[in-house]
């Protein structure tokens, strides 16, 4: 789960960024008795995602609301059905709506998204499915939460999780095996070493130096076929960059162990929810 204090800042922070100036159109509209239930339907198949993120927009307006899960997150849905329910105030569910269902639409498209690459991975195959860094500034919580629940994993969740080293790293570092070298000797014993290579001599010079996952970034199948076969038993092979779903099988045919798919959170639609609400008194 998300933890509640970040839960909590998010929904805070949206919240004031829409009713900063209040919500003159329910305010004219709408009595402060009225009542209603707000029904959040799928409107395309989708998986479901973000229930306490939902319930904690409405609970941030008025903690006596009642909001209900319908359907657990991870729940593969067909159009029409009705994800979470909340009734109390009316002016209070116009005012909540929009930033709950932004949360969730987004939420539940990243969780969409995951689960189409992990059921493309064939049945018992060792790869797994991934996400990056590339994330929504403020809502990498969300998002990664989000991949779990539609079957995939996270990679690294900040710069101090874990040493990878990219590009830019090694080119500051003087080459390959001085950037290695220097990442064992700073890293705890505890922690693993990950290079990103772009060549198989760059990968050979990585499995030399002692690299504990080499990531393949744009290798082409035949270079890829050859890079597993090499890096067998010495690491574990991550592949990265432009990776679509029609790869996902022939790369776990190739004997990928990880592939890291940087769209599962920054190309993923959002998922279409709408909330339709129902009038009580």
């Amino acid at each position: 789960m998300i933890p509640a204090p970040i839960i909590t800042r998010a929904v805070t922070l949206a919240l004031e960024e829409d009713l900063s100036g209040g919500d003159i159109t329910t305010s004219a509209l709408v009595a402060e008795g009225s009542r209603a239930v707000g029904r959040a339907l799928a409107k395309s198949r989708l998986v479901a995602c973000g229930a306490e993120v939902f319930a904690r927009v409405f609970y941030e307006l008025d903690p006596g609301i009642r909001v209900e899960r319908k359907v657990a997150d991870g729940a593969e849905v067909a159009p029409g059905t009705v994800l979470w329910e909340v009734e109390g105030a009316t002016r209070t569910i116009l005012a909540g709506e929009r930033t709950a269902l932004n949360f969730v639409q987004r939420m539940s498209g990243v969780a969409t998204l995951t689960r189409r690459f992990v059921e493309a991975v064939p049945p018992g195959s060792k790869l797994r499915v991934t996400d990056t860094r590339k994330t929504t500034p403020g809502l990498r919580a969300f998002e990664r939460y989000a991949v779990r629940t539609g079957g995939g994993t996270n990679h690294r969740d900040d710069l101090g999780s874990a040493i990878l080293i990219k590009d830019n790293h090694i080119e500051a570092a003087g080459g390959i095996t001085p950037a290695l070298a220097s990442a064992r000797r700073f890293a705890p014993h505890t922690s693993k070493l990950e290079i990103e290579v772009e060549s198989l001599a760059a990968l050979d010079e990585a499995l030399a130096a002692g690299a504990d996952i080499v990531m393949l970034d744009n290798f082409e199948p035949e270079a890829l076929s050859e890079a597993v076969r090499r890096a067998s038993g010495r690491a574990l092979i991550e592949v990265s960059g432009g990776v679509g779903l029609e790869r996902v099988a022939e790369l776990a045919r190739a004997g990928v162990d990880v592939v890291s798919v940087g769209a599962l959170t920054h190309s993923a639609p959002a998922a279409d929810i709408s909330l339709d609400i129902e009038r009580l008194s």
